[in-house]
């Protein structure tokens, strides 16, 4: 097999773990904004002030720590130019990198554009620095989105302000939605219990100094935290790949770009459809998985073999709400949600284990490349690009 040069773009949960993974067998240069692995999944501990404490996780660790001993070189700087038709990555510094193969990693960020003030008055997860501890100043905090990021943060801040500081948790629907009807009463009841006021069905219209402007009235908040929904980048866009509607690259079965086959696009910025399964949520969940596919594809190329397919099911969503209570839910393939739900200290216990392993898998693929795994579906014929998959219900949320 011929030895390969892989840039990967975006040092996050897919792009780590690519790179890593197919480190094993090519040579990696791994090219991050900032230089460091976020746990995004513990930014909403962040805010509430939970982490830097001793023997809490970090939130944030080095790129050069996490690779360290693999044949991979690591670049700070910001991606600004892709031209896939000369196999070359441009970065604001005026560096140019040419690769064989290319991972496009670059993820999502919370997108603040679709309301009115919000740019301008909303604050986001990516803020998590700034807003560590300023959210607890006595003047109230309201939380935007109901997905299981608000809800996350929304009891994180009520546990953390034990009432000092009014925590009101808005959402257009009610409160994770992809959850049982068991598993959204005690969001709901436990949110409540902590001393947060949730709001159900309420569009937020704009957003402003002193709160929000809903369709259900004024609510008051001296800040306002938005969780509500996630954009793209404009690269891949801008770069000539098949994209969707949401600026999502086009992939085949192989999380290759349908339009540029030496480019594989895996987590957040890829729209990926998986037979019995359908189209992939943003989640961490689905994120590694497709890194660490995408490694092994690439390695199958390099042989002169036709990809494999990529393979992914769900099996559960974990929801924390505070330190000592959670939600535990088992689902299908497809993220639909069924039997019983698990809940209290043991939920509680069990998600805090679920965050623990992504890093440390990340370790592991360190180590030991090629060790990560994960649940997948049942093998079954490709699906043509951008055409959905047949699921057993629901798509998932």
């Amino acid at each position: 097999m011929t030895t390969r040069h892989v840039v990967v773009i975006g040092g996050g949960y897919a792009g780590l773990t690519a790179a890593l993974r197919v480190s094993r067998s090519h040579r990696v240069t791994l090219i991050d904004a900032t230089g460091t692995f976020t746990e995004r999944i513990r930014l909403h501990e962040r805010v509430a002030g939970l982490t830097g404490r001793p023997g809490t996780p970090a939130t944030s660790v080095p790129l050069a720590e996490l690779v360290a001993g693999r044949p991979i070189t690591t670049v700070t700087a910001r991606v600004t130019a892709l031209a896939p038709g000369r196999r070359t990555v441009g970065t604001h510094d005026g560096r140019e990198f040419t690769y064989d193969s290319l991972v496009y990693a670059l993820g999502s960020r919370t997108d603040t554009s679709r309301v009115p003030g919000a740019n301008e008055h909303a604050y986001t997860l990516e803020h998590a620095a700034e807003l560590n501890g300023r959210l607890l100043d006595g003047r109230g905090v309201a939380v935007v989105g109901g997905g299981l990021t608000g809800v996350e943060v929304a009891a994180e801040l009520a546990e953390a302000g034990g009432g000092a500081s009014p925590v009101t948790l808005v959402t257009g629907g009610e409160p994770a939605p992809g959850l049982s009807a068991k598993g959204r009463a005690h969001v709901t009841a436990t949110l409540e219990r902590l001393g947060a006021r949730v709001r159900a069905g309420t569009r937020v219209t704009a957003v402003h100094a002193g709160g929000l402007s809903t369709d259900a009235g004024e609510i008051a908040a001296g800040a306002v935290l938005w969780t509500a929904s996630f954009a793209v980048p404009t690269l891949a866009a801008d770069a000539g790949l098949a994209v969707d509607g949401r600026g999502r690259a086009l992939v085949d079965a192989a999380l290759r770009s349908v339009s540029h086959p030496d480019v594989y696009v895996v987590g957040d910025a890829a729209r990926v459809e998986v037979p019995g399964v359908g189209e992939l949520r943003m989640a961490c969940a689905t994120a590694m998985p497709a890194g660490a596919h995408a490694a092994g594809a690439m390695e199958e190329a390099a042989r002169g073999a036709e990809p494999t397919p990529f393979r992914f099911r769900f099996l559960g969503q974990c929801v924390g709400l505070g330190r000592t209570d959670g939600v535990i839910q088992l689902v299908r393939a497809d993220d639909s949600p069924y039997g019983p739900v698990v809940t209290g200290r043991a939920a509680a216990r069990f998600n805090e284990w679920v965050n623990r392993y992504p890093l440390f898998s990340l370790r592991g693929e360190r180590r030991r490349p090629g060790s990560y795994r994960w649940a997948k579906s049942r093998a079954s014929g490709r699906t043509a690009p951008g055409t959905a998959a047949p699921a057993d219900a629901r798509p998932g949320s």
